[in-house]
């Protein structure tokens, strides 16, 4: 695990020493980022009610308070039970219903039923979140050398929270999409400019070559973001932007779910099945379209990225276009050198928003990007120590990767290393598609 982050200044504050040579003013910037980072999920809720929190509308969504708890659960857990002495747990049935899937911890609560927890209350997790934030935020105060290891443990808690912030957004737009009185969660999208201009897409060229892949050993990342290590990259195209909703909407119009051609088998299977013959959240009124936002509903712009598709999905349109997915590998070499700044989870505009300008756009934020790679450990893969080693290698298996970011997703995970990964059924994540195709010269 790496560690990163700016500087803050004490001030006159006593500043504690920190072992293995980790400056105290960087395990300062970790417990501001800490506090930072609890905070803003309090603010996600602001908007929500007791019963908005208690919502579970399918068995991959969480409710709102859930998440709330079960981030708690893991600084309870990982941090303050095995590193602070003499701490004492805040409600022993809490190791049961907020342990998510650590089946080194112990016995976990049905996923599929955590819409029925009705107690404990709302108030009574904010008041274990406050326990704990008091406990960890006090936690200097009580060594007088903290071990570098503790602050890794912190960090990792802090960015697990950061995706839970993501998650809560993506499970609370589900639970509202069912609601017939169309509920909005924000009214963010309500100013901001209609069937905006896009930028004309571009085919961009990448030349065969080898480039050292995976994270760097600068700032955090996640243990599935290495090892770092040389990848041989044929050459190939990429889509300057993301796919539009008018070029989708095209694929639809052409009885693009009608047409097996186009699908994988398991894809078509899952066609005819679930009767899909739109993206997630898109209704058709009166021969016009409506896409379900945390707005609330709104009239389909044709310009913003097709979003909530899933992997077959996907797969069929760039079959459709004669197009393909790009690989992770494609992907993370074309984004090496391109701004990742954009719209973020912070940004307040909780919808993508069109391409515009030149170049390689909308790589890492607006819609996660599916690729045609599965979810596997690079060579070399060591997962984290201890009970943490289950957070991420469990899930190795049947799962796709899905590169970039959102606009949901919270800044400091925009990264060209970041590695997403969902079944391909699944699109109530914000997912897009990027095209990608062999070069000319490769093809012939």
């Amino acid at each position: 695990m790496h560690l990163g982050g700016d500087a803050y200044d004490w001030g006159s504050e006593m500043k504690p020493h920190f072992t293995d040579g980790l400056e105290s003013s960087v395990v300062y910037s970790i417990f501001e980022l800490f506090k930072h980072t609890r905070q803003y999920s309090e603010t996600l809720i602001k908007n929500l009610n007791a019963e908005d929190c208690q919502l579970q509308s399918m068995p991959d969504a969480s409710p709102v308070k859930w998440h709330l708890a079960h981030t708690s659960w893991f600084f309870e857990i990982f941090l303050l039970v095995p590193h602070l002495p003499g701490y004492k747990i805040f409600n022993d049935h809490f190791q049961v219903l907020f342990n998510s899937y650590y089946n080194g911890i112990g016995e976990q609560f049905t996923r599929s039923l955590r819409g029925l927890l009705a107690r404990p209350s709302l108030q009574e997790i904010l008041s274990y979140r406050h326990h704990v934030d008091n406990y960890i935020e006090d936690l200097p105060s009580h060594y007088a050398e903290i071990p570098l290891h503790l602050s890794e443990i912190l960090m990792l808690g802090i960015h697990h929270e950061k995706q839970h912030q993501e998650l809560l957004l993506m499970d609370i737009k589900h639970a509202l999409s069912l609601n017939p009185m169309s509920p909005i969660y924000s009214s963010a999208l309500e100013n901001a400019p209609r069937h905006s201009a896009v930028s004309p897409l571009e085919w961009i060229d990448f030349e065969t070559g080898i480039f050292e892949m995976g994270a760097k050993d600068t700032g955090f990342s996640f243990d599935n973001e290495k090892p770092r290590h040389d990848r041989l990259i044929q050459s190939f195209r990429l889509a300057s932007r993301l796919v539009t909703n008018k070029e989708y909407l095209a694929f639809i119009e052409d009885q693009g779910y009608e047409n097996p051609h186009y699908w994988l088998s398991d894809g078509w299977s899952n066609v005819k099945q679930n009767d899909h013959n739109a993206p997630l959240y898109w209704t058709k009124k009166d021969d016009s379209w409506y896409e379900f936002t945390l707005s609330g509903p709104e009239p389909l712009d044709l310009n913003k990225p097709v979003c909530h598709v899933n992997y077959y999905e996907a797969n069929a349109f760039a079959a459709w276009a004669d197009k393909r997915l790009p690989t992770e590998v494609e992907w993370e070499y074309a984004s090496q050198s391109e701004n990742i700044f954009g719209n973020s989870g912070e940004s307040a505009h909780l919808h993508p928003r069109a391409a515009e300008g030149d170049g390689l756009l909308q790589m890492t934020t607006e819609a996660w990007q599916w690729t045609g790679s599965a979810y596997m450990p690079y060579q070399g893969f060591k997962p984290f120590t201890d009970v943490a080693g289950e957070y991420n290698g469990k899930f190795m298996v049947n799962q796709i990767v899905l590169r970039g970011g959102s606009c949901l997703t919270p800044s400091q995970h925009l990264r060209s290393s970041y590695r997403n990964f969902y079944y391909p059924h699944q699109s109530w994540m914000m997912s897009g598609i990027r095209l990608a195709e062999d070069d000319y010269a490769c093809r012939n």
